[in-house]
């Protein structure tokens, strides 16, 4: 039969497009369906917009070997659309003998995956190229950047669109059905409300990734991983920034913990933090800063008294609990949930947004040869 497109994305974030991207690249026509009035409102414009090296993902798993890719592609994705950003390298620091161990095994795992240029630093030297830090060691990572993510998003749809493909935006996905010879029918809502047949489906959706793949007939309830929203919120600094490059103290339990980055605005931002919430709430409570300013002073002790105000927060679409291992991405085809042409992504957080272009390529492959 003719179908209406070959393939259908749900979700228009960074990775949702970057699937569009790749599909619509390889000469498929292709339609992403965003149920927000703009693209990349969701998980995708409320986080670092740090460029990751992939120094801290277990060796072999889809977030070590998409991370890395991923960067790759993006740097040279960044340079041909002309879209802002700064090679500015991350410190990743011990505050204390301590710590030390902790970073180590962090150059050891970032080394396995493949990261280039990394270096051990003394405290003198990691203070040396930024004054004002308390490094008892450091580890350099200079592939790691800051770029301009909505930039980006609007390259990706532009990509798409060059290509013939769409871009829909306040068009909800309602649910999808497949069909009886292959392909699906898909009924999307709100004021471009219709129902369309596709040959595949890919689900972006991010925080919704549950609640489609719940709406697809025939998709086993059983299959679908848990949901848990992982809440990080943001302080600026009023003032002058402090630092160049990223700073990160070493990982915290079930995230990378309060980091700092200047912004490509000049700015200082530290965040996030990572608390788990029952529903999606942007608020930051300024009460948090006395907590963020304990935590920054251990490795910027010259931190003013006062100088953090709220800035926002994000939800990450976390697999894991309080408490439970981090698990890998979950790119979902044939094999797990038996429908053929469909690929369900589940428990895209960081480094999703460094590793968009390779999820997506990695979803092209997986419909090629499912």
């Amino acid at each position: 039969m003719s179908f209406d497109f070959d393939a259908v994305v749900v979700g228009a974030g960074a990775v949702g497009l970057a699937c569009g991207r790749a599909l619509a690249k390889r000469g498929l026509s292709v339609l992403v369906l965003e149920k927000e009035p703009h693209i990349g409102q969701g998980v995708s414009s409320r986080n670092s917009e740090v460029i990751h090296g992939g120094l801290y993902y277990p060796t072999g798993s889809l977030k070590a070997r998409l991370c890395v890719e991923g960067r790759r592609r993006l740097y040279a994705f960044l340079d041909s659309h002309k879209i802002d950003y700064r090679k500015c390298g991350k410190l990743v620091v011990a505050t204390d003998e301590a710590e030390v161990p902790r970073i180590e095994a962090i150059f050891r795992q970032a080394t396995a995956n493949g990261v280039e240029g990394l270096e051990h630093l003394t405290g003198e030297q990691a203070r040396a190229l930024e004054p004002g830090l308390n490094a008892h060691a450091a580890i350099l990572s200079p592939e790691s950047g800051v770029f301009d993510s909505h930039g980006y998003m609007l390259a990706l749809q532009g990509d798409i669109e060059e290509a013939g493909g769409s871009v829909v935006v306040s068009t909800p996905f309602e649910r999808a059905e497949p069909l009886a010879g292959g392909g699906f029918t898909v009924t999307a809502g709100g004021e471009g409300g219709a129902t369309l047949t596709t040959r595949l489906l890919v689900t972006a959706p991010g925080l919704a990734a549950q609640g489609v793949a719940a709406r697809i007939d025939g998709y086993a309830a059983e299959r679908i991983p848990a949901s848990h929203l992982g809440k990080g919120v943001y302080f600026r600094l009023s003032g002058k920034a402090p630092f160049e490059r990223l700073i990160y103290p070493p990982p915290i339990p079930g995230a990378l913990g309060t980091h700092y980055r200047k912004d490509l605005g000049g700015q200082a931002v530290f965040g996030p933090d990572l608390a788990y919430v029952e529903t999606e709430d942007y608020s930051v409570d300024p009460g948090k800063a006395v907590e963020f300013e304990g935590y920054i002073r251990r490795f910027w002790p010259g931190l003013p008294e006062g100088a953090l105000t709220p800035d926002y927060a994000g939800i990450r679409p976390k697999l894991h609990g309080p408490g439970e291992p981090q698990p890998d991405f979950q790119l979902r085809g044939r094999d797990d949930h038996g429908i053929d042409g469909l690929v369900a992504l589940f428990g895209i957080e960081s480094p999703g947004l460094t590793s968009s272009l390779a999820i997506g390529e990695a979803v092209a492959e997986i419909l090629h040869h499912d």
